[in-house]
């Protein structure tokens, strides 16, 4: 959660700091603010609200600056208000801080310091850190030992950058929550992700756990938790800045569905050819010793997960998935466990958390996530990307069609490498369709009718997401993403089920959503005709030419493909539905209400 941005040596602190903090603003939208070295001191200015409607204020009458530090809340401690916007300030006011995490220890710090006759004018956490930091110059020490001083005191987790009157130099450290260096040709950036300075660089350092930065702007220096300076590789990022915007789409999320068939396009190449799967690094007999396989995610990450796992079951693999702050599972883990994390943005905290009490376990761990240098794929054992490019949009689309894909792939692998694996009979067959799905997703996105579709039925009481097998999944995602940006009631079961229960939450203003797509979707008619007897209104997701008519409303087609891939085209006709509805809602479809991007506190 929250987004850091800082500039260091660069020519227009203010206004990079702005558009870093517009796009940072997928982490966080319940406040802003920046503090600026302008000569005449810190200039400090944040208010309660979102960048765009503050950005005029908190960039007027600050004055020039090469050096400044800003953030972008979401709230954890305390509402989003002025006071308890960052940058938070010292009582002195010469101490500016910015901070993303949790700092667990913060009350009894707060106390202390209060018992010192320092005083709080937020509800935050994070206020206690410059306070800390003044409290030890108050002491005697120079400002780094400080600095110092204060990170060893804090529990939690956290990203802090630190920004002193008088100094050019800013410091900077994380635990638990990611923070980059970036190196430009006129200075340094540090940032809660890529995106925030991408337009200035492309050129990034990945900091790691108790890692100190000290910046100025002519050199950074990074340090380890044992204070010896050590040397950090940097990387060029692929992505430009052009993939970071909204192009001619009107928001982020419609921008990411319909570039969907782009993405699987990197998911995909070089690893696919002519029915054959080749996983760079992973060659023949990399799995040879896997039993079995746990995996752990979160939100839709978790749902890509299920569909991995059925995959590998059907393989011959045992396998299980677990929501990561759920997982629990360690006393069957050994040697011959692979613990895979599912993270798009590899720096979920309770996925980080499951994957650390795996390894500690015994188990070999694998990352499949998109994001080259993120905390989980420098802490796994192994690292598969999805490749999926950049996804700004809180509400996640491309990444889950990208996730399964590569699941699917990895699946194919693990079969053939491990002696329990029965890998595909019509595996050539299959993964052509695999390789063929962009295209698949191209002409749904073009012959699609999901607007008209979610104009009719626009203001139900419920929304309910049906399938089975492969489809239960998708039916889960597909609720979520209904809920997650159209503020209405949704629910996705598996379709067998509705009579154990959900059918009693069916009324005539219930609409139905029903995955008949896949090899068990006449299963799930039967149980959609069960709903639409009750009153329900159903609207069946189905291949080119199905019947429907008997038991659905409205039909979504899909492009005839491998059934163990239809789903995947089902969830792109969802995500549109919810699209859709959320814009006839007028929803803030790229900025849904209480969420962020990246969950990093658990």
């Amino acid at each position: 959660m929250c987004g850091i941005i800082a500039c260091i040596g660069t020519d227009d602190a203010v206004g990079e700091l702005v558009t870093g903090l517009e796009n940072l603003e997928y982490r966080g939208y319940d406040s802003a603010g920046i503090a600026v070295q302008n000569g005449s001191g810190l200039a400090v200015r944040k208010r309660a609200g979102k960048i765009s409607e503050l950005k005029d204020h908190i960039a007027s009458d600050v004055g020039d600056g090469s050096v400044g530090i800003g953030h972008t809340r979401w709230s954890t401690h305390g509402p989003p208000t002025d006071a308890n916007a960052h940058p938070h300030v010292s009582q002195s006011g010469g101490i500016a801080v910015v901070h993303n995490g949790i700092i667990d220890n913060y009350e009894q710090l707060r106390r202390t310091l209060q018992e010192e006759g320092y005083v709080f004018t937020s509800d935050t956490d994070s206020e206690v850190v410059p306070h800390l930091i003044e409290y030890h110059v108050d002491q005697g020490a120079d400002i780094e030992t400080a600095f110092a001083r204060t990170v060893e005191e804090l529990e939690g987790s956290y990203a802090l950058v630190v920004l002193v009157e008088g100094s050019e130099t800013v410091y900077a450290t994380r635990q638990d929550s990611p923070l980059v260096l970036g190196v430009g040709d006129a200075g340094y950036y540090l940032a809660s992700d890529v995106p925030a300075f991408l337009e200035f660089t492309d050129e990034v350092v990945y900091l790691e756990d108790g890692d100190v930065a000290v910046v100025s702007p002519t050199g950074a220096d990074i340090r380890d938790h044992t204070g010896t300076t050590v040397s950090r590789d940097s990387e060029r990022i692929e992505w430009s800045a052009e993939e970071t915007g909204k192009g001619r789409f009107e928001h982020y999320m419609l921008k990411e569905i319909h570039t969907q068939p782009e993405a699987l396009r990197g998911t995909l190449s070089g690893r696919i050819d002519d029915g054959a799967v080749d996983l760079e690094t992973f060659s023949e007999g990399s799995f040879e010793d896997v039993e079995q396989v746990h995996l752990v995610a979160c939100g839709t990450s978790y749902h890509a997960a299920l569909c991995g796992e059925r995959q590998l079951v059907r393989a011959g693999i045992p396998a299980t998935t677990s929501r990561a702050s759920e997982y629990f599972d360690l006393q069957t883990v050994d040697e011959n466990t692979l613990v895979v994390a599912v993270t798009q943005s590899g720096e979920t905290a309770d996925t980080l958390s499951a994957l650390r009490r795996a390894s500690s376990a015994g188990a070999r761990t694998l990352a499949l996530t998109n994001v080259v240098g993120s905390t989980v794929s420098r802490e796994a054992d192994d690292v598969l990307y999805i490749r999926a490019g950049p996804e700004i949009g809180v509400a996640a689309t491309k990444t889950f069609t990208s996730q399964v894909a590569t699941l699917t792939m990895l699946t194919h692998r693990i079969a053939q490498d491990s002696a329990r694996g029965t890998p595909r009979e019509d595996a050539a067959a299959f993964f052509r369709e695999l390789d063929a799905l962009p295209e698949r997703i191209e002409d749904l996105i073009d012959a699609t009718t999901a607007q008209r579709v979610s104009e009719q039925h626009i203001g139900r009481q419920s929304y309910f997401f049906i399938g089975r097998d492969f489809e239960y999944p998708v039916a889960l995602e597909g609720a979520l993403k209904f809920k997650e940006i159209t503020y209405e009631h949704a629910e996705g079961f598996a379709s067998g089920e509705l009579k154990h229960g959900p059918l009693a939450l069916v009324t005539s203003d219930t609409t139905l959503f029903a995955l008949l797509t896949g090899a068990r979707g006449d299963e799930t008619r039967r149980n959609a005709e069960e709903a639409r007897t009750r009153g329900a209104t159903v609207v069946a997701i189905a291949p080119e030419g199905m019947a429907v008519g008997d038991v659905a409303d409205e039909v979504l087609r899909v492009p005839d493909t491998h059934p163990d891939l239809a789903g995947l085209l089902a969830n792109v006709q969802l995500q549109l539905i919810s699209y859709h509805t959320a814009y006839g809602l007028g929803r803030e479809i790229d900025k849904p209400r209480n969420l962020a991007k990246s969950v990093t506190v658990e």
